[in-house]
């Protein structure tokens, strides 16, 4: 019987030399952003500040008046979390409140509402709203200065979101085509506990659990082996070793682990900001690495097991 092929593993200077080459892609691709992107997120988040400053009287009444603000305009709620700084995320406000924070629960529980104000007041940012500490009306210039800065961390942090989801959904999409032009058919998404689960002979399928840990596509090569593949989009190399080493690496272990090395050949499609030493560390933890700017490579894998 024929031994599986195996995929190649990269030495340093390949490793180096890709990774140098996705950190120029990922340069190219910053700097032919257009600014609209930014601007057009601002502009938003400018109104949703003005018009909570203006509905809650330089928020002075912001605690009473909570509820009726967000159930007239959910969207308030993003404002509202701004007003502290740093910033408290959806994820953490719901924890800090000890709540599900959705418009659905805040007509259930509508103490809510001043339960998430007393909340971002702990940690009101003191340097743009002045006037509430010393308890007094805002001057023209610090309630204009108060909007920009606010409006100005919000856009930010929607045009990161938007990058980081954009490019992965890019690049997920990019993965699903190549699969399809090489023959093969997508198949339901899934919950991967044994082997049999797995899609069939020449089948993939997107963001499926494996043995518990979501995969973003998963695909049953021609020889029957079962490939997980991790698409990976970082934007510094200090979060590359997040999404590298502490997730996809972490994953490829306990998926091998559980199948064998036999069975599953965990991999990553990689774009963005990677050091060398990462990729090689994560090399070494039986992960397959493959570069979204050469996916020749992964093609040319998949049918070498036909």
């Amino acid at each position: 019987m024929a031994t599986a092929p195996q995929p190649s593993k990269w030495n340093n200077d390949e490793l180096d030399a890709d990774a140098q080459h996705s950190i120029g892609l990922f340069r190219d691709e910053r700097t032919a952003e257009p600014l609209e992107q930014y601007l057009a997120f601002y502009d938003v988040c400018s109104s949703l500040v003005e018009n909570l400053i203006e509905s809650t009287v330089n928020l002075t009444n912001l605690r009473d008046v909570a509820f009726d603000v967000l159930t007239e305009d959910w969207e308030e709620i993003h404002a509202m979390r701004y007003l502290a700084s740093p910033w408290i995320s959806m994820d953490d406000l719901a924890v800090l409140v000890d709540s599900t924070v959705s418009p659905t629960q805040l007509k259930k529980k509508p103490t809510l509402a001043r339960a998430i104000v007393d909340m971002i007041m702990l940690g009101l940012d003191r340097q743009r709203f002045p006037w509430l500490i010393e308890e007094r009306e805002p001057t023209s210039a610090e309630r204009e200065s108060a909007v920009v800065a606010t409006a100005a961390l919000m856009a930010t942090q929607r045009t990161q979101t938007m990058r980081r989801t954009h490019s992965k959904d890019s690049q997920e999409a990019v993965v699903r085509q190549i699969l399809l032009d090489a023959g093969f058919k997508e198949a339901s998404t899934r919950d991967i506990a044994n082997y049999s689960q797995a899609p069939g002979l020449g089948e993939f399928c997107a963001e499926s659990s494996v043995a518990g840990r979501k995969a973003d596509i998963v695909v049953r090569l021609w020889d029957g082996r079962v490939m997980p593949i991790e698409c990976k989009v970082s934007n510094s190399s200090t979060n590359s070793v997040k999404r590298l080493n502490n997730d996809a690496a972490v994953k490829a272990k306990t998926w091998i682990l559980k199948f064998g090395t036999d069975n599953i050949v965990p991999a990553a499609v990689l774009a963005g900001v990677f050091k060398a030493h990462n990729l090689k560390s994560a090399q070494d933890d039986g992960l397959t690495l493959f570069w979204a700017h050469s996916l020749k490579a992964l093609t040319d894998y998949i049918e070498s097991t036909r």
